[in-house]
Parts: C-alpha cells; sequence; structure tokens
C-alpha cells in the first residue's frame, strides 16, 4: 500500500478492525456475512440462468429471460431477418485467474486536510499503455472494478477511487462531534453535532465536489490525460468532469449512467431560489434532518434492505455478490457513514445537467461509448437511447441478461468491448470498434452472442451494437421487452 500526503491519524482508522465501528444496537458484524468474419442478425437470444447465490438468500431465486428482436424491427433497422438460432457466437476469454491477473496495489491520497481519498491501481508499469480512470456508482467503491483491475491492467494503467463520503473516503475524524448533553443519543454517529470543525465547515457531498476530487487526483496522481469509465452515478460524474475539463479526458464510457443527480437548486446558477431551503448537506446537520437521517440509516443499512436492493440490480442472480455485499456492509459501520449518506442525499445539483455535459463533450469532440445492461430496474435502456440519439457517433451496446452493474456481472464482456474502444481510438481508426467489421454496420447496427467460460461452465451473453439510424420502434421495442422482461424476474 502506498500513501501520497496521508496523516497518520487516518491510516490508523482506516486499518481499525470494523467491528470497531459497528453501530450499537444494530447487531451488525462482519460475519452477515478477432474471430472469423461475423454474418449479420436481428436475433438475441437468452438462455436460462442458475439459482442465486445472494448472501442469506434461500438459493430459490431462478430467472428464466428470453428476449428477441423482432422481424419488424430488423426491417425497420435495414438488418436481413434470420430464423432464431442463427446468430453469430463470438468466443472471448475469461477472466484471468492466479497469476494471470494483474496485481492490484492500494494507496491513500490526501488531497484537502481531513479529507483522504482511498484509491486502486494495477498495471502502472505499462508505461506506454494508455491510462483509465474508473468511477464507481453510489454506494459502492473500488471493490465493484477488482475484476477490471486484475484483466485491464494487464495492457493497461488502471485506476479507481472512492468518492468523498462513501467507501474508505469516509473523513478520518468526525466533522461535528456531539456535546456530552448529546452523546447518550447520538454517539454511534459522527456529523451529528452542534457546531462543525472547522476543516468541515463547506463540507457538502456533492457532484461539484467529487468532480473537483476526479480533477486534482488527476493531475496530482496519475498525471497524466485519461479515459474515464463511470457506472451509475460515476458515469454522471465523468461526464461533468469531461465537459469541465476536456484537456484532461481521451474519451468517456457511460455503464448505465444516471442522467440526474440532486434535487435542490444549485446556489451558483439557482442563487435566489436556492436560498429558499435552509440546508442543503453541509455540517452542521440540522436537528430534524438528525432524526430523520437515523430512521431511514436503520432501514437501508439492514443487510437484508442491501441484499434486496443486490437482487434489483443484478440480472443474473447466479452471480456472486458475496464480496459487494460484505463491503457494502463494512462501509455503513463506518461511524461518518450516516452523516455522510444525509449530506449526500441533500446536496444541490450540479452547475451543468447531464444534456448540457454531453453537449459540451460532442462540442469538444471527446469520444463517447455506451454500455448499458438491458434488464437494469433503475436506469432503463431508453436512457442509453437517448444519449445515442444526442450522440449518434458514440458506440451503443446493449447486454443482456445484465442489471444496473454490467461491468461486476458480465465483466468478460465489459472488459472485452472496453479493450476494442480504446484499440480503436488509440489507432485513430485503424482497428475496427467490436462488431463493425462491416461499414454498414455503424449506420444500421448489429447483433452477437457473445460466450465465455465462468468457473469451468461456458456462458452466453448477448449483445447489441445499435446503428446510426435508430428507429422509434427500436426505442419502444427496448422500452417493451425490457418491461416484460424485468416481470418475469420479479414474478419467479
Amino acid at each position: 500500500m502506498e500513501v501520497v500526503s496521508c496523516s497518520h491519524s487516518c491510516l490508523a482508522l482506516h486499518q481499525t478492525p470494523r467491528s470497531a465501528w459497528r453501530l450499537r444496537g444494530s447487531g451488525l458484524g462482519l460475519g452477515h456475512g478477432k474471430p472469423h468474419r461475423p454474418r449479420r442478425s436481428a436475433v438475441l437470444c437468452v438462455g436460462t440462468t442458475r439459482g442465486a447465490s445472494i448472501p442469506g438468500d434461500s438459493g430459490n431465486v431462478r430467472a428464466s429471460q428470453g428476449f428477441s428482436v423482432s422481424d419488424v424491427d430488423a426491417a425497420l433497422q435495414g438488418i436481413p431477418s434470420q430464423k432464431a438460432g442463427e446468430v453469430e457466437k463470438v468466443m472471448i476469454h475469461g477472466l484471468p485467474e492466479g497469476p494471470d491477473s494483474s496485481p492490484i496495489s492500494t494507496g491513500f491520497w490526501e488531497w484537502k486536510p481531513k479529507l483522504t481519498v482511498y484509491y486502486e491501481k494495477s498495471g502502472t508499469e505499462n508505461s506506454k499503455a494508455p491510462a483509465v480512470l474508473f468511477l464507481p456508482g453510489f454506494g459502492v467503491g473500488t471493490f465493484h472494478y477488482e475484476k477490471q483491475l486484475r484483466d485491464l491492467g494487464r495492457d493497461h494503467k488502471v485506476w479507481t477511487m472512492d468518492f468523498l463520503g462513501q467507501g474508505m473516503s469516509l473523513p478520518c475524524e468526525d466533522p461535528a462531534p456531539s456535546s456530552i448533553e448529546d452523546e447518550q443519543s447520538n454517539e454511534v454517529f459522527w456529523g451529528f453535532g452542534q457546531d462543525s470543525q472547522p476543516w468541515a465547515e463547506e463540507l457538502v457531498y456533492s457532484i461539484d465536489l467529487w468532480h473537483k476530487q476526479v480533477q486534482h487526483f488527476i493531475e496530482e496522481v496519475i498525471r497524466e490525460p485519461v479515459y474515464i469509465v463511470g457506472n451509475s452515478l460515476g458515469g454522471f460524474v465523468a461526464l461533468y468532469f469531461a465537459a469541465s475539463n476536456p484537456h484532461l479526458v481521451k474519451g468517456v464510457t457511460l455503464l448505465n449512467a444516471t442522467p440526474f443527480w440532486g434535487f435542490l437548486p444549485n446556489p451558483a446558477t439557482s442563487p435566489r431560489l436556492s436560498k429558499i431551503f435552509p440546508w442543503a448537506g453541509t455540517f452542521p446537520l440540522p436537528s430534524f434532518v438528525r432524526k430523520l437521517t437515523e430512521t431511514v440509516w436503520q432501514k437501508i443499512s439492514d443487510p437484508s434492505s442491501i441484499q434486496d436492493i443486490l437482487k434489483q440490480v443484478y440480472a443474473d442472480h447466479s452471480t456472486n455478490v458475496d464480496n459487494v455485499f460484505s463491503r457494502i456492509i463494512e462501509t455503513t459501520q463506518h461511524p461518518a457513514a450516516a452523516a455522510s449518506f444525509a449530506s449526500i442525499m441533500f446536496a444541490p445539483r450540479g452547475q451543468i445537467s447531464f444534456q448540457e455535459a454531453l453537449s459540451r463533450c460532442q462540442s469538444q469532440g471527446i469520444p463517447i461509448s455506451l454500455m448499458y445492461g438491458r434488464e437494469d430496474p433503475w436506469v432503463r435502456p431508453i436512457w442509453g437511447i437517448k444519449v445515442k440519439q444526442q450522440v449518434p457517433e458514440a458506440p451503443y451496446y446493449e447486454i443482456s441478461p445484465a442489471g444496473h452493474c454490467p461491468h461486476d456481472e458480465v465483466p468478460e464482456v465489459i472488459n472485452y468491448l472496453l479493450r476494442g474502444w480504446l484499440k480503436n481510438l488509440e489507432s485513430e481508426g485503424s482497428i475496427n470498434l467490436p462488431f463493425l467489421e462491416e461499414p454498414s454496420y455503424a449506420e444500421h447496427g448489429v447483433s452477437r452472442e457473445l460466450e465465455f467460460v465462468r468457473e469451468g461452465s461456458r456462458k452466453s451473453v448477448s449483445v447489441r451494437l445499435y446503428g446510426s439510424k435508430i428507429s422509434l420502434w427500436s426505442q419502444l421495442s427496448s422500452f417493451l421487452n425490457t418491461n416484460v422482461s424485468n416481470s418475469r424476474v420479479v414474478s419467479r
């Protein structure tokens, strides 16, 4: 592990056993524990997945999902229709194991006094390779990209970090300590006192803070322009950052990026409107927020609630999420987690919207790629299609079965597509994007069935690359098929 200007007190906290962070009375503990030339096709076929392995689950959850693109849709797209079963299959590599994988190293970077960022990296010895920075979604962290670091780190310089206020980038000290009178009711939470510490007076865990965090991390730690990849919230931050700092970004990949973040008006863009709201995520927390947070936090930090959320966002319930589950639980046990959650929920919107950030990236010539899990119950495929319509030159891959976190659920597919996209950009177009072996595909799109081996078993995932011409029927078909597939998962 390396430390970049980090105080010893912060390291001591991060190295403290998680059991020391347990919320009193909560009962939470760590025990809860290039192939041959392809043919064009317009049919997507997905097989049946196996039983669930989510911690605490009975193992009886089963997801049987079948999806197809109709001949009508194929005709509208200009793709010759074929009979079912004639999908072009492409065998791709599985994840590397043991000594074949790239080792991961960790570190802490002190950005500002008392604000230390935890990060992980891999493949930094690949000096001539491009640098790639992965940004996680809300509620997770660096651990969600382990499969990318171990695989892509073999031929790229790969980084990821926890956003401030999440994961292991929570504060090392109490931003608003409780007084002696308050200790009985609020002793398990940091940030629940009446007065904030000087270093935390202007602290608010907002998208503007994370945007600045990414900027300084690239400038001070990575020290070169990067390709930036973001899932969910990380996708919004990636796009926001690229729009504001085009000189530091070589390209952006969105993985089921959330198209909006924050509810309250931003003081910089709506000064009068923002004055209506008495509080916007700063410390100390008002009394009513402390009481609300105690109630809400007790529910959302419960292991059973976390299990339920994971079942929603992972379409293939055979995916092992034990590590994700345990790491989320660890974060909830940090004494600063509850107040940080409150600050995030009440933080103002960013100074620019997702759509404006997208427009800026397009006008500045920043390459964008889209890789979306089709069965995402939160960020439906229609949101990816909207981005594709605004930036028609961006490749848009729709993956099934896959939910809100395709990089963790089908990392073999995401890593394959990312490698292809990076090679295309680094070669200045002399190497084709995945599936674009024929020029006509760029306009009309194409479907493929990717196969790979995981834990000794062969798995198959359907991937559709949308062309630059997206019909109204394509949008409707995607929306309806997604609703049908989600209802099938829920009903079983």
